[in-house]
């Protein structure tokens, strides 16, 4: 995940609301089927993201934090090669500008570890006032970290996806 931090006045240190996107604004159940199967096709996994509805409460969380002043920051696990469409689906949706953080192209270590790295790497210019995400293993690395953050459990899943999803995660390093 790229590590372009924003820059901010001298006098006045940036504060960052940072979201993950699938499970906290965008509703991936209707492809989840895709990595339920063996094997997994990951490419027909993210190309259906574009189908994705919005999560209305995170979404209204993004809203706010704006609306508080904070700089928002997306930070997925989705790969690179999929900016493009990520990008688009974020202004088709109308969520507040801002950076958008994605998985390097091979790069298949846990979320917890990509994501809670970037946030130190922003953390070197501002604050992180928040960290939302719905992935139980990074909730629980970022906050061990020492960063606020909020679980997002407003996308309800099953058991089993909810399984299929903390190994694309863990696991696979996908997501």
């Amino acid at each position: 995940m790229p590590s372009r931090l924003p820059s901010s006045p001298a006098n006045h240190r940036t504060s960052f609301a940072v979201f993950d996107i699938d499970g906290v604004l965008a509703d991936v159940r209707h492809r989840l089927h895709f990595v339920a199967q063996r094997p997994k096709d990951w490419r027909a996994f993210f190309a259906a993201a574009v189908d994705d509805l919005p999560l209305d409460e995170g979404v209204q969380r993004a809203h706010s934090a704006r609306a508080s002043g904070h700089t928002i920051i997306y930070l997925t696990g989705r790969p690179e090669n999929y900016r493009a469409a990520t990008t688009t689906w974020l202004k088709t949706y109308g969520l507040p500008a801002g950076d958008l953080h994605m998985r390097r192209a091979h790069d298949r270590r846990p979320a917890r570890y990509t994501k809670v790295a970037v946030l130190r790497e922003l953390a070197k210019a501002g604050d992180i006032a928040e960290f939302v995400d719905d992935d139980v293993a990074v909730v629980e690395a970022v906050r061990a970290a020492g960063f606020v953050v909020h679980h997002a459990t407003w996308m309800v899943v099953s058991a089993d996806e909810q399984e299929e999803l903390f190994h694309a995660q863990e696991t696979d390093g996908r997501s």
